[in-house]
């Protein structure tokens, strides 16, 4: 049997040089396959308003939908660490919604640990988390919650003054008790720079190759998004295209009352 991955044992891992791997998933039987697959995190992802909801971005995410995909996501996870995003809302009223919150992801969605993203006035929170017990990843750069403050889905640490802004907050994230960092559309010689300067370790989306680890959406990844993908984003399959070509052949064999034939049917 595979050795449980704990939050522990990733700073281990950046101090061996070991990258991480983290991938996303909404369901058990993805979950089992990643987690097989070797990956180190598995996250249930708020993503999944975009890719399981078909809608147009993370904000309509309910506390009770990230309980629900965590739960089943946890029926299929054996060797990876468990992640769970905090939707929007979920943290941002006060500090004792966040924590209540935060343990109903542990206590009813089996999770093993929370992401929330963050900016000045959520470090507090990060704090607040992990001291009632719950490990906290901590989510800086492109904050997808924040779209609409940010004026569109756009490369951070780019601008006069952005540098020391990330820099600052990475350092107040781990100061607070954060035990990873996950650093998004940061220009990469930025998140090298927090990667370097932080003893947690960082995972990259969009953010170079210098970051402790890399996550991505599992349905980018393996080709299952029909809309056209962040630059960052590497399709290793063509998943889409085996859906489509199967069911095309099924509705032909079944207009052509060749399926099912005999071997397919009880007698």
């Amino acid at each position: 049997m595979m050795k449980k991955l704990r939050t522990t044992d990733f700073r281990g891992m950046k101090e061996r040089g070991e990258k991480i791997a983290m991938i996303t998933a909404y369901d058990a039987a993805i979950a089992a396959i990643v987690d097989a697959a070797g990956v180190d995190v598995v996250l249930v992802g708020d993503s999944l308003g975009n890719v399981v909801q078909g809608l147009e971005d993370t904000l309509s995410v309910t506390l009770d939908e990230m309980i629900y995909h965590t739960r089943i996501v946890s029926r299929g996870v054996e060797r990876a660490h468990l992640c769970s995003d905090m939707p929007f809302l979920s943290y941002q009223k006060s500090p004792e919604d966040a924590v209540e919150s935060a343990g109903r992801l542990l206590k009813e969605g089996r999770a093993e640990s929370v992401k929330l993203e963050v900016n000045d006035e959520y470090v507090d929170t990060v704090y607040r988390i992990q001291k009632a017990g719950i490990p906290v990843i901590a989510h800086i750069g492109l904050c997808p919650q924040s779209v609409h403050v940010m004026g569109g889905y756009k490369v951070q640490g780019t601008l006069p003054g952005d540098r020391e802004v990330l820099l600052d907050l990475s350092r107040s994230c781990e100061q607070a008790g954060a035990f990873m960092v996950v650093v998004e559309s940061v220009v990469s010689a930025v998140a090298q720079e927090i990667t370097g300067d932080l003893d947690i370790p960082t995972v990259g989306i969009g953010s170079g190759a210098d970051c402790d680890g890399q996550v991505l959406v599992v349905n980018d990844m393996i080709g299952l998004t029909q809309q056209s993908l962040p630059k960052f984003v590497k399709k290793y399959a063509d998943v889409a295209r085996t859906i489509s070509d199967s069911t095309k052949k099924y509705v032909e064999e079944v207009k052509r009352e060749i399926f099912p034939s005999s071997e397919y049917f009880y007698e």
